[in-house]
């Protein structure tokens, strides 16, 4: 039976090998330590009659405790929602009345918006990770360890292919956060497919600094590691000085992160200096990456990838070997096994080699659709099994695939289709640009046109950015108008908040924007 319970098959065949090594405390913990501790939380769920199907939601860093909870969701059957920890109170309580949660468990660090919460939603259950906001709350210390899965212990509940594992909630960059049904299928599949594909080794060693309430902290590689049984180093939050001596004491051999980190750990001294010789390679995925990222690594000596996945078709969907990145860089890789993809024009029919078209997925790490949203789902899912990204991609004659941005954000200016992508990458290319994003807005003549907000590290003008453009670019590609920023506003997982950038132009030059 295809099922999510990884870490107790994981600590059947190796209980001795280090399973996670928590860096805050020093903390190691064996797969068999491991599975007593989800084991022991899935004992506690059962006891406050908790069932299986029904919600238990996790508003927390990172920590072993996060581990418990994740894995004592496929032994009990119950559905874990990882809360963000960016939220406020107040759009957090959308998403529990959403998920129906009958049980919520905090961290101390989690405790002022947990408490707010306590007075504005109904939850029969919540459990203190360190601390208890009310008298009536569960303190999760008090669990007895039990002596693990089995008859003297905790029998796993029965779960099938496509019973819900955990609903995970999109960022919500548009209107309200959907979640992601995602079953045991879809979790046990990431785990066989990321290791096949991506050629993980049961010595690989990786870190895991991306928040645990997000797809890719999960499921780039805590679920796969487990799935071969290799070693995860955790962070409780991303500090890139941090992240590299962990990098270099535990001898990490991969390593995920989203541009914005990749950038950060680039940029940190220890970058230059720490021995990275046992860094097989590195991926990156959650939104676009830009080429000089990629040259910055390839000159201290290591592969670089780019990945891509969406939470609803799971995080991992390509691949490529360490040959192929740099032979194809800027490409996401082919479609791993059992994954079929298509580029499919506005009518559905399939484009060409080299065109754009939306990217549709189908295979067995496509999601159940929304929770509680048939619409969305309809709109999403089609009949066929095929998924609908809402990508804009193209792919070459060798079968490698190239994002070309959102297909919401493509700019139609006269009837001709501009990639904002395109403009970004081009943009990225000079020295004094740091950061660049590229929105339409509304236009009385040409329909849309293209508005650039960029990041300047050294000293340049609007003009010299267009000039520099104007060499690369054909005319009616060239943003109307350019805009020097700060910093561009990101979503934890480093993806552009464009509505706010369009939202923010348009409020401030409205005259201009109508044309």
């Amino acid at each position: 039976m295809i099922a999510g319970d990884i870490l107790g098959e994981r600590a059947r065949l190796t209980p001795d090998k280090t399973a996670l090594v928590f860096v805050t405390t020093g903390d190691r913990f064996t797969y068999r330590e491991l599975d007593r501790r989800a084991a022991a939380c899935a004992r506690q769920w059962r006891a406050l009659g908790i069932a299986k199907g029904e919600r238990v939601g996790i508003l927390s860093e990172n920590r072993p405790e996060y581990v418990d909870a994740f894995f004592a969701a496929g032994k009990s059957g119950a559905i874990l929602a990882p809360l963000s920890t960016r939220m406020t109170a107040r759009e957090l309580e959308f998403i529990v009345r959403d998920a129906g949660l009958k049980c919520l468990i905090y961290s101390a660090q989690c405790a002022g918006i947990a408490g707010a919460l306590h007075g504005a939603v109904e939850i029969a259950h919540w459990i203190g990770l360190d601390s208890r906001i009310c008298e009536s709350d569960v303190s999760y210390n008090d669990i007895p360890p039990g002596e693990g899965p089995g008859p003297r212990g905790f029998e796993p509940a029965r779960c099938g292919p496509e019973d819900i594992y955990c609903l995970l909630y999109t960022s919500g960059t548009t209107g309200k956060p959907k979640g992601v049904m995602i079953p045991h299928r879809m979790v046990a599949f990431n785990g066989y497919n990321t290791v096949v594909n991506w050629e993980l080794r049961g010595s690989d060693v990786a870190p895991i600094f991306t928040p645990m309430y997000h797809a890719g902290g999960l499921a780039v590689f805590l679920v796969p590691l487990f799935t071969i049984g290799g070693t995860v180093v955790l962070h409780s939050r991303f500090d890139a000085p941090e992240v590299w001596r962990t990098v270099e004491a535990e001898g990490c051999t991969v390593m995920f992160g989203v541009p914005t980190i990749f950038k950060m750990l680039m940029e940190a001294p220890e970058f230059a200096r720490a021995d990275l010789g046992r860094l097989r390679w590195c991926i990156s995925g959650g939104a676009p990456l830009p080429a000089y990222i990629i040259r910055a690594y390839q000159r201290r000596g290591l592969t670089f990838k780019q990945g891509y996945g969406l939470t609803e078709v799971g995080v991992n969907c390509f691949s490529m070997t360490a040959e192929e990145s740099a032979r194809k860089a800027g490409s996401i890789g082919k479609p791993m096994l059992y994954t079929q993809a298509r580029l499919a024009d506005t009518g559905g029919q399939d484009v060409a080699a080299g065109e754009i078209g939306e990217l549709w997925l189908r295979g067995p790490h496509v999601c159940r659709g929304y929770w509680n949203n048939p619409e969305a789902t309809a709109a999403a899912l089609d009949g066929d099994g095929w998924f609908h990204t809402g990508d804009l991609a193209r792919r070459d004659e060798d079968g490698f695939f190239y994002i070309a941005g959102r297909l919401k954000d493509m700019i139609i200016s006269g009837g001709t289709n501009i990639y904002p992508a395109e403009i970004e990458a081009e943009l990225l290319l000079h020295p004094a640009v740091a950061d660049a994003a590229v929105v339409g807005v509304p236009h009385e003549t040409w329909g849309e046109v293209g508005v650039a907000f960029v990041v300047a590290g050294a000293p340049v003008s609007a003009e010299e950015l267009i000039t520099f453009l104007s060499a690369r670019l054909g005319r009616y590609k060239l943003p109307k108008d350019i805009i020097l920023m700060a910093a561009l506003p990101r979503t934890a997982y480093g993806k552009v908040l464009k509505n706010e950038l369009r939202e923010r132009y348009l409020r401030d030059r409205p005259a201009e924007a109508g044309g």
